[in-house]
């Protein structure tokens, strides 16, 4: 089934709807986190706390009763945790995320996982603070449905526990800035470290198997994960793994006629509103342009930000579509340098020439990322993608992995 909508802009659009999912509640997964895990950042993490919005228990509290509260959206649907569910590592394990009335958006829902640590939120880097990106979920038609955070907060206005917990937490009634900063609060308590390559980079030689560690050798040398994975290509990056920019790794862009795309965006959403560029990028095709909605840049054409690693395994599929089911998928799509017509095609995306061996090697890597809290659920999940691997393997392409990196056609500017 499909719906009518409008961009605001005059423009009418076709969305795809699905049944909704139910609301997933916290569970011991969606409690608050100590920050005082193996591998965290102690003073990165106090650092990224905004002095402007100090986190306090009951705060944190008020945030988390937000964040699984359905009544947030326009008929309560819908909430926070639709599309970042604890128990699938605040994501939802769908290739794009599904909204109010079943409404089906552009984008893959990232982790809420360390987030805090994020330099900008969303693929494309919309906005940067975890109130901002609290925000526009709630007043998107595809997602919360709300015409606006002032009818958000009617609805929670008139419910006493609220206007009794909004009180005692910021000394006024339930409000839009106090309500976004309670969610933030919230979120800013999800770290996730702990993993057993933690454990090894803290010292403990046996955290991880032999695998892992040819992997982690791989990953920053042959396999080039580090050109985008790392916060510079001559130090290795143990904690965030990301270089907080953004690429075109060559996903879902030739399937468009991008530079078309981007004329149209520029004549349809006025720069810099952040709500039109918002629906855009979950309503419509212009959201394969990634970065360029925000820049209009023609470098940033279908470049989109590089995600952390941490709890990969867990938080399939994988790339801002969820167009790849698993980890070996995302490798081989690595391996083969893909991107033959892609014009925009980030310099550093190649052939590797990685045999079958370096690739599980590498995937085995990626599974020692896994936190302690989802130890049990990575298990099975690498089972299954595994056996998944040894008979279904649509992105592998041999010949092109240990071929000549192919001419690329030259960019049109829009």
């Amino acid at each position: 089934m499909r719906v009518v909508l409008s961009l605001g802009t005059g423009t009418l659009l076709l969305v795809a709807m699905l049944k909704p999912p139910a609301i997933p509640q916290a569970g011991p997964l969606g409690q608050p986190k100590s920050p005082k895990q193996v591998g965290a950042p102690a003073d990165a993490t106090r650092a990224a706390i905004p002095f402007d919005n100090p986190q306090t228990p009951e705060k944190i509290a008020l945030g988390q009763k937000l964040f699984f509260d359905g009544r947030l959206s326009a008929d309560g649907t819908v909430a926070c945790s639709t599309c970042h569910n604890p128990a699938r590592a605040f994501t939802d394990g769908r290739p794009t995320s599904v909204g109010i009335n079943g409404r089906i958006g552009q984008r893959n829902a990232p982790t809420i996982l360390n987030a805090l640590y994020n330099k900008t939120q969303f693929w494309d880097g919309r906005v940067k603070t975890l109130e901002e990106q609290a925000a526009l979920p709630i007043v998107n038609p595809v997602e919360m449905g709300q015409p606006s955070l002032d009818a958000a907060v009617a609805r929670i206005a008139a419910i006493p526990e609220y206007q009794d917990a909004f009180r005692k937490v910021f000394g006024a009634p339930p409000n839009a800035r106090d309500l976004l900063r309670a969610i933030a609060s919230y979120e800013g308590t999800q770290l996730s470290f702990d993993a057993p390559f933690d454990h090894f980079i803290a010292g403990d030689q046996n955290a991880i198997d032999d695998a892992a560690k040819r992997g982690w050798e791989l990953f920053n040398t042959r396999a080039r994960c580090n050109k985008c994975h790392a916060l510079s290509e001559q130090k290795r990056d143990a904690t965030y793994f990301t270089d907080n920019d953004f690429h075109n790794i060559g996903i879902g862009i030739i399937r468009h006629n991008v530079v078309a795309l981007a004329r149209q965006a520029e004549q349809a959403i006025k720069s810099g509103d952040t709500s039109q560029i918002d629906r855009a990028a979950l309503q419509t095709d212009m959201s394969a342009l990634g970065r360029f909605l925000i820049t209009r840049s023609a470098r940033d054409i279908a470049a989109f930000k590089t995600p952390g690693l941490r709890n990969v395994l867990v938080t399939g599929p994988y790339f801002h579509d969820g167009s790849q089911e698993t980890l070996w998928d995302v490798m081989d799509h690595y391996n083969k340098g893909d991107g033959l017509q892609n014009p925009y095609l980030d310099e550093d995306i190649q052939p590797l020439a990685l045999t079958e061996g370096d690739i599980d090697d590498v995937v085995a890597f990626l599974a020692s990322l896994t936190s302690a809290d989802y130890k049990a659920q990575g298990i099975k999940e690498l089972a299954r993608q595994r056996e998944l691997s040894r008979t279904n393997r649509p992105q592998r392409d041999t010949a092109r992995a240990f071929g000549p990196k192919p001419q690329q056609p030259k960019p049109q500017r829009p």
